[in-house]
């Protein structure tokens, strides 16, 4: 193929390029045109858009399920238990209220609008609306708060709630301790004879018997004194007509030692 001919041909490919992209055009230029007129007419929003919050708080029970829930923790909620004699009615499930919502507040500065709030909620109280157009110029603007509670009356729920509570605490320590009295008194009253032990006396210590000693040569063997314990703790000396007479091994070995005395010239008179 010469050059001339492939010349002509990319001339004749760029113009059908051309009409392919402009068929699309070419289609709506024929085609009478309708602008909506926003905002006072909308484009129709799919039935599971995520877009701003709302909470129904005829429903809402307190759970906190939404705010455990929520990743970014935009979602703050607060509660105070009611008294026995207030009645706070039952949500649209049938589910009875016990506390009252003192603060749910959404920050939609921080909510990512993933929807997890939504599923875990047992009564359906927060639910996703079509609402998309809430800019603001404040981002404080766009904390919104959905208790139907006054200030005042929050704050008072609050009070009324801890003092309720300290008041209980009080009634469960008065009566564990009338427990314990009770119980105390119980034991007494099992035992009324009862008296301690009178602290024993001290037992005497063992006599010891002295071993008696052989007599020196020449000396007369004196009387051994015995001495015995009395009960009370003190000694007494016994009288020598209460000695035990010397054995007769002992005799028999004093015997020899006499005699030697009395063979000694030295020891005669001259």
């Amino acid at each position: 193929m010469s050059s001339v001919d492939t010349y002509f041909k990319n001339i004749g490919k760029g113009f059908w390029t051309v009409l392919l992209g402009m068929k699309v055009t070419m289609r709506h230029l024929f085609t009478p045109a309708v602008t909506i007129q926003y905002p006072d007419a909308r484009m129709p929003i799919p039935e599971r858009g995520r877009n701003r919050l709302y909470v129904n708080m005829d429903d809402c029970i307190g759970c906190n399920q939404c705010g455990m829930a929520c990743p970014v923790g935009c979602i703050t909620i607060e509660t105070a238990k009611s008294l026995p004699t207030e009645d706070l009615g039952v949500t649209s499930t049938g589910q009875k209220k016990r506390l009252w919502v003192t603060q749910f507040d959404i920050d939609f500065a921080k909510c990512c609008y993933c929807g997890l709030c939504v599923p875990p909620c047992p009564t359906e109280c927060i639910y996703m609306t079509d609402v998309f157009e809430f800019s603001e110029y404040d981002r404080d603007k766009l904390n919104y708060s959905f208790i139907t509670l006054t200030p005042e009356e929050a704050a008072q729920k609050t009070e009324q709630a801890k003092a309720a509570e300290k008041e209980a605490a009080a009634k469960k320590a008065a009566a564990a301790a009338a427990a314990a009295q009770k119980a105390a008194q119980t034991q007494n009253a099992a035992q009324p004879n009862a008296q301690p032990n009178p602290p024993s006396a001290p037992k005497p210590a063992p006599s010891v018997a002295p071993t008696p000693q052989p007599a020196p040569a020449g000396a007369e063997a004196a009387p051994v004194s015995s001495v015995t314990a009395d009960p009370q703790g003190s000694k007494t000396a016994s009288s020598p007509e209460n000695v035990q007479p010397p054995r007769p091994q002992e005799q028999a070995a004093q015997a020899p030692q006499e005699l030697k005395t009395n063979d000694n010239p030295k020891g005669s008179a001259d």
